[in-house]
């Protein structure tokens, strides 16, 4: 049960980080240049499905650099990838697969030491003979870890991370965020091991995670949490699911928990407490004695007092306080009415049109001439409180109606001329989830 976890694992990509880091520094230790390097990373990366390859597979897009097909590809898990291109075989990945395939990296530690205490993840990459080049890549840090690290921690849980970084990158996340315990450097299959060595050592463990890797040690821990945006076998494997991309939800989930064992507990205690005077009471067991007796009436009377004080007990959780984001916690914006999607400006449609979940063009217009229709694309959502989640943020937005379709994972929007499309973009990731892409039709 949550209630007495003692230390709480966090997966650090995907769950303490965004999981899609960028290309930060393309650093040429070989023969070849920049473009070249960047060239051939983009080519070995192209069919890989680790977060690293699609940051430079977009540095690649962004730079304009062509994408050469390899002729041979293979995933060494925990180490890097190889491919052949051209006839010529390529390595990249971390220094184990470096001296695995017999690398010198020893002119590259010093660039990949310093990228590392940046807080950036390098990656190698070799031809048959040579390292060729280093790229650092960054994953951003998601606005509300740091929050949700320091509530952990005052509800005297131990925070630890595992991450299969190298112990210097590591190490620089630890110190932004003050997390306890750092665990680098670990395989993707020997994050259960970790789980079970920390539950052998007597520790209630809750295990945080979204990712294929991280399932076993969901399954594992005393509890599994898996982010809502996660793997399907994630979250499967998990006890708790949670409906957004965001960690203050785990705070919640355990401080809610603490909330309903202490409530149970009180309520068991007055139960047996009542039932431990009164039954004598209504036995007899004192009349002899003191000649107190008790009234079937009144014995009625204070079995429904006692019901009516457990029920009204138990009612109190209504009050829990769910952890907000400091954003979150200020007045809604004065335009909007309470029911959240009528606007009292008159830059827009009064109430929200009524959208088509097939397509934005065929919603029905505002009758203004300065309104505009976007359908914004949007990832994580699971369920209709996420419907109603992005539907609230976006109704926030001053200027802004919306209509969100579960079915779609879209947002078809009516906006006034002057609304922030940024703004938009804003609140949804706010509200925990990911904006793919905003399309604007036209009027």
């Amino acid at each position: 049960m949550t209630h007495s976890v003692q230390s709480v694992v966090l997966d650090k990509t995907g769950t303490i980080t965004q999981g899609k880091p960028v290309v930060t520094d393309i650093i040429q230790t070989g023969s070849v240049g920049e473009r070249q390097l960047l060239k051939i990373a983009a080519a070995m990366e192209a069919k890989s499905e680790h977060p690293l390859a699609d940051a430079i597979m977009e540095k690649a897009k962004e730079e304009k650099v062509s994408v050469p097909a390899t002729e041979e590809f293979e995933a060494v898990p925990g180490k890097g990838i190889q491919a052949k291109l051209n006839g010529k075989w390529y390595y990249a990945g971390n220094l184990r697969l470096m001296e695995e395939k017999g690398i010198d990296c020893s002119e590259s530690k010093r660039q990949m030491e310093q990228l590392a205490e940046d807080g950036k993840t390098p990656l190698l990459f070799a031809d048959e003979k040579e390292v060729i080049g280093i790229i650092g890549a960054a994953d951003i840090v998601k606005p509300t870890s740091a929050q949700a690290i320091r509530e952990l921690k005052k509800l005297g849980i131990e925070v630890i991370m595992l991450t299969g970084d190298n112990k210097r990158t590591a190490a620089a996340i630890q110190r932004q965020l003050g997390i306890d315990t750092v665990i680098a450097e670990v395989l993707p299959q020997d994050k259960e091991r970790e789980v079970a060595k920390l539950q052998s050592e007597g520790r209630k463990v809750a295990m945080v995670g979204d990712g294929m890797n991280d399932a076993p040690a969901l399954a594992r821990a005393d509890v599994g949490i898996a982010i809502g945006a996660g793997t399907d076998v994630a979250i499967e494997s998990a006890d708790i699911v949670l409906m957004k991309n965001d960690l203050l939800d785990v705070v919640t989930a355990i401080g809610l928990s603490k909330a309903v064992i202490r409530n149970i507990k009180e309520n068991l205690f007055w139960a047996f407490f009542y039932n431990a005077c009164g039954i004598p009471l209504a036995a007899g067991v004192f009349y002899t004695a003191f000649g107190w007796k008790l009234s079937p009436m009144f014995g009625a009377a204070a079995m429904s007092l006692s019901s009516f004080f457990v029920v009204m007990n138990a009612l109190r959780l209504r009050f829990f306080h769910v952890l907000k984001k400091p954003e979150e916690s200020q007045n809604a914006d004065p335009h909007l009415s309470a029911a959240g999607n009528t606007q009292k400006t008159g830059d827009v449609c009064s109430a929200n049109p009524s959208y088509s979940t097939e397509s934005a063009a065929e919603a029905e217009g505002c009758g203004t001439q300065n309104s505009r229709k976007m359908v914004m694309k949007i990832d994580g959502m699971m369920c209709s409180h996420c419907q109603a989640a992005v539907t609230k943020a976006l109704n926030k937005v001053p200027g802004v109606t919306a209509r969100v379709s579960l079915e779609d994972n879209a947002a078809y929007i009516q906006a006034s001329e002057n609304a922030d499309v940024e703004q938009m973009k804003e609140a949804v990731e706010d509200a925990g989830y990911e904006v793919v892409g905003i399309e604007e039709k036209a009027g």
